[in-house]
């Protein structure tokens, strides 16, 4: 994974916010609360947080005595987040490395990540720190996107762009968000952390958004698809986002537009 791949900064995190949440984000984030909600934990631990979609929805289903740890590495993002939720004693909002958390042994009884473990330099680690935080019978609760070809937007996004810089295209999205997609690998990372019982289900949900134009805006304006596009040509950013903007409207239609969108959501313990 590229450097870059990792910077969600500058206005990339209220473009992730105002955009992509809504339009693939969203629909997870209500069934990893419910999923979470439904363990009736004490203490919950959320790493790779982003903008908080998961604090949102999964906030209002916790009881009142309920801990709810919120991190993420990128401060930006966490700070994003944590401006658009509002008050609540049982939350706190902390930077953190899913790979080196800073919590004692069995904090936690259920650790949930919603579409960060494909940005762990080391998946097997990361999942061996959240079972060290997880207390006896806790549950690790993520999700990670399946394949971009079946992912409708993101894979218009990343065929437009490349016509753009067709020498070197821009590969962030096939790469790390949709890069993680083998279940076997995921089972084999998860066996090798000390996981015993794995669920894995695939899940396949509709993106839908006002328009062609908002769709190619949230992919090339509010993730690392604008820092690979600008390390190569910042000029040339506004037209990447037009070739978007046409490939995604002579699929879909102008607007309002619909496309698939799927991910395979774990439960794991033991």
């Amino acid at each position: 994974m590229a450097e870059s791949d990792k910077v969600f900064a500058g206005s990339i995190p209220k473009f992730y916010d105002t955009l992509m949440v809504p339009l693939i984000f969203a629909a997870y984030a209500d069934d990893m609360a419910a999923r979470v909600a439904a363990f009736s934990p004490g203490a919950v631990l959320e790493t790779a947080a982003g903008s908080g979609v998961v604090a949102r929805a999964l906030a209002p289903r916790l009881g009142a005595g309920v801990r709810y740890v919120v991190t993420d590495l990128n401060l930006p993002m966490l700070d994003y987040g944590a401006t658009r939720q509002g008050a609540d004693s049982r939350i706190e909002w902390r930077q953190a490395d899913a790979l080196h958390l800073p919590f004692e042994d069995a904090s936690f009884d259920v650790v949930c990540c919603q579409f960060g473990a494909m940005f762990f330099p080391d998946r097997a680690a990361g999942y061996g720190e959240a079972r060290r935080v997880l207390k006896p019978g806790g549950r690790l609760v993520f999700s990670v996107w399946d394949r971009i070809e079946e992912n409708a937007f993101a894979d218009d996004v990343t065929n437009a762009v490349a016509t753009v810089f067709p020498v070197d295209p821009p590969r962030f999205l096939a790469r790390t968000p949709h890069g993680y997609h083998d279940i076997a690998l995921i089972r084999e990372d998860l066996g090798r952390a000390g996981f015993t019982d794995i669920v894995i289900e695939t899940r396949a949900e509709t993106s839908r958004s006002a328009s062609a134009r908002d769709v190619a805006t949230a992919y090339c304006h509010g993730t690392p698809l604008r820092n690979e596009i600008e390390a190569r040509d910042a000029s040339l950013l506004p037209l990447a986002t037009d070739r978007a903007t046409e490939a995604i409207a002579i699929r879909h239609g102008e607007g309002p537009v619909a496309g698939k969108i799927q991910a395979h959501v774990i439960v794991a313990s033991g």
